[in-house]
């Protein structure tokens, strides 16, 4: 078996990508986002002797990130600012429609407020229930469902050219 460092360290090497996609959509900022990912495994390793026998370190580490986001923008120290690309995991084929598309759906993301940007994250990229969103934010389920049509409404304006991809229910 494993030692619980070699264990954490498997988890980190692993998950990271995948936490720092969800940092970066969240903060709108990839250094804000690595840090982001960082204080998050910080915590996450603090708890980890409970935790990896439970499978539920993901899950974990992911709720004190959107908890450690939650708090910076009650702190009122969140800058945004354009950065480098969302980081993704590498396809083949033709890539110049495809960057197109999310280099236009960050601009259009970067233009919504923190928490419309956090409930479109967690709805649509990490495909959370309006309750697991509310929980993992700490507002109601109502601030949920409006933030969500208030954000979409908002994206259907300021980016009508992503309207055919993502907002009719009909992906190309």
């Amino acid at each position: 078996m494993e030692s619980l460092a070699d264990e954490f360290d498997a988890f980190v090497r692993s998950r990271t990508p995948s936490l720092l996609r969800s940092a970066f959509l969240l903060t709108g900022d990839q250094h804000l986002a690595e840090d982001l990912v960082q204080n998050a495994l910080i915590r996450t390793h603090r708890s980890w002797r409970s935790l990896h026998h439970s499978g539920n370190a993901e899950a974990y580490t992911r709720k004190i990130m959107y908890h450690l986001q939650v708090a910076w923008w009650r702190r009122g120290k969140v800058m945004e600012s354009l950065a480098a690309d969302v980081p993704e995991a590498p396809r083949g084929g033709d890539h110049a429609h495809a960057t197109t598309v999310r280099l236009t759906l960050r601009a259009a993301l970067l233009r919504l407020t923190n928490r419309q940007r956090a409930v479109l994250v967690l709805r649509f990229f990490e495909d959370r229930s309006e309750i697991e969103a509310a929980e993992l934010l700490g507002v109601s389920v109502g601030t949920v469902k409006s933030q969500t049509a208030k954000a979409l409404a908002r994206l259907r304006t300021i980016a009508p050219e992503l309207n055919e991809f993502y907002f009719t229910g009909v992906a190309r």
